[in-house]
């Protein structure tokens, strides 16, 4: 089904493990769809069980732009995320197509939606400090000096995530300024398309299990392979965002002897856990969806007709 162009966009939206992709490849068998990634994770080459990246099967028949586009130790910010979605959302309209963004990092739709914060780029000089700081002090010492320095944003950021914990100093350090003051000057650089929300929110219980009985698949699809492959690779290390990523830094540590098989499995689903909880605190915000518990095709269909 073809959509009268009016430059709308689809945000479909929701925590881990909640059958984003799913419901994505559904509605691509109901309109012209043109899917779009919106995961920090997806991104990376190479990085495919742990990710729950679609296999390269769904990829070739419902592609998805900006999946596999770096490479492990690559930077990508999310200013380099609002560039390039914005580049695939412009060509979905010139085809005809309804760009449908599907993804679960919050940071890099409210980014989309909203615009950027006047931020200082990192440095060299900054990011190695920082680096080291983390190495030093651990995460939750320098949560407790952003609560010192800036309390709203330390009330935002969970004391284990470290890489918004190190970004929310580092700018501090940089500009003099907190996160909190200059997240209100926003750059003008938000997407100007109507925008119309899908919400995918199944009860805590239900993905509690999901993501358990995930990683479990995860593990007997070769996950500790995948990352004693990345480990050859020796630009990748546990301070790089890509292995910070949940169920990497937790096999990482167990390759290197820190814990055993069934810790490790302990510990990234406790950690996908907590990363699906701040998931779903964004998501409960968003009062302007169509929220939904299970993934019905047929009431996601009438919400986008309604466009």
């Amino acid at each position: 089904m073809r959509l009268s162009p009016n430059n709308s966009v689809i945000f479909l939206m929701g925590p881990t493990a909640s059958g984003k992709t799913e419901l994505a490849i559904e509605l691509c068998k109901h309109f012209d769809a043109y899917l779009i990634s919106v995961d920090s994770a997806l991104i990376y080459h190479n990085m495919d069980i742990g990710t729950a990246k679609p296999d390269s099967e769904i990829l070739q028949n419902y592609p998805h732009a900006l999946v596999n586009i770096c490479e492990p130790e690559d930077s990508f910010s999310v200013n380099d995320f609002v560039t390039q979605a914005k580049i695939h959302i412009n060509l979905a309209l010139e085809k005809n197509k309804l760009p449908i963004l599907v993804g679960g990092t919050s940071f890099y739709f409210h980014a989309l939606e909203y615009g950027l914060s006047a931020l200082p780029e990192s440095t060299s000089e900054s990011r190695q400090y920082f680096t080291e700081q983390l190495k030093t002090l651990g995460s939750e010492e320098l949560h407790r000096q952003l609560n010192d320095i800036d309390p709203i944003a330390a009330e935002r950021i969970h004391c284990n995530d470290s890489q918004r914990v190190t970004r929310a100093l580092e700018v501090h350090y940089l500009s003099g300024k907190t996160l909190s003051e200059l997240q209100g000057n926003k750059d003008g650089n938000a997407l100007n398309n109507p925008i119309k929300k899908i919400v995918l929110m199944p009860d805590r219980a239900k993905l509690h299990q999901r993501i358990e009985q995930r990683f479990n698949k995860m593990m007997d699809a070769g996950f500790i392979d995948e990352v004693k492959k990345l480990r050859t690779n020796k630009k990748l290390n546990l301070d790089l965002p890509s292995i910070r990523c949940v169920g990497y830094r937790q096999a990482w540590q167990y390759l290197d002897g820190d814990t055993t098989e069934s810790e490790m499995i302990e510990k990234a689903v406790i950690a996908t856990r907590q990363l699906c909880k701040r998931q779903c605190t964004w998501l409960r915000n968003e009062n302007d969806a169509l929220t939904l518990t299970e993934a019905s095709i047929d009431k996601a269909i009438e919400f986008i007709r309604d466009l």
